[in-house]
């Protein structure tokens, strides 16, 4: 199908006039809640200033959903979580007043949730480089060149070995089909995840097979770990699995 520019162009106009309606409503929206609000320090009118954020003139600056909202269960204060607001009494989920078409985000959180991500990761190298550098074994001098020869049947037992290894390799018959899809476990990995840790032994096969599927989900969790999606820690004969915050959340 052939669109033509023009066409384009107008589309991209009605776009923007889409864009700009939804800012002036928005803008208007906060305009009307705030209306009946005062600043808490000196009465002067608010203004939003960004999300979950209003400030003053005089120049506080605070989040009005705590400041001026209680939850309409139990009309009690309410406090922030990771992505929603809730009751400080029985912790039910409370829509705030005073975000428009937009979801709680902490940044508070998340920039805390990735510093222990940093310092987990830093331990768990340095735990690795300790373990290498203990584990190595000392240096091996020769002060001559093996002689095979000294140990009696060594050369005639080591020819024995590589020709039955040869004989067997080659009656070997190799199955190199697999039904294996590393991008079907990764998305089934995250979409259980979510932002909480949870146990290896927690996800739910994707698989009639069980060992099968927990050699590929395995398998899979090595790669995600490599790739810095998620972190894989030992916890009580079982692997714990955790998602890496990556700086990008915190900006959004």
């Amino acid at each position: 199908m052939v669109i033509h520019k023009p066409l384009l162009r107008e589309f991209s106009g009605v776009t923007s006039a889409i864009a700009g309606l939804k800012e002036r409503a928005r803008a208007y929206y906060f305009e009307v809640v705030l209306s009946i609000h005062r600043c808490p320090d000196c009465g002067g009118r608010l203004r939003m200033t960004g999300q979950s954020q209003c400030s003053c003139s005089c120049g506080n600056v605070f989040d009005p959903t705590l400041a001026f909202q209680k939850s309409t269960c139990c009309q009690a204060r309410l406090v922030r979580r990771t992505f929603h607001y809730a009751c400080s009494r029985c912790h039910k989920t409370v829509p705030s007043r005073f975000l428009f078409n937009e979801r709680v985000f902490d940044t508070t959180y998340f920039r805390e949730m990735m510093r222990e991500s940093r310092a987990r990761a830093k331990r768990k190298r340095d735990e690795i480089r300790r373990f290498l550098a203990e584990s190595r074994s000392a240096e091996l001098s020769l002060m001559e060149a093996p002689d095979l020869e000294s140990i009696p049947g060594l050369v005639s037992d080591l020819d024995d070995f590589i020709h039955a290894s040869s004989n067997e390799m080659s009656e070997m018959a190799f199955d190199t089909r697999s039904s294996f899809r590393m991008d079907d476990y990764r998305e089934h990995i995250l979409s259980a995840l979510g932002w909480s840790p949870m146990l290896f032994s927690e996800v739910v096969p994707l698989i009639e097979d069980d060992r099968q599927d927990k050699i590929w989900r395995f398998i899979t969790l090595i790669f995600m770990e490599h790739d810095r999606e998620i972190e894989l820690t030992e916890q009580d004969r079982d692997l714990l699995v955790r998602r890496v915050y990556h700086e990008a959340y915190s900006q959004r």
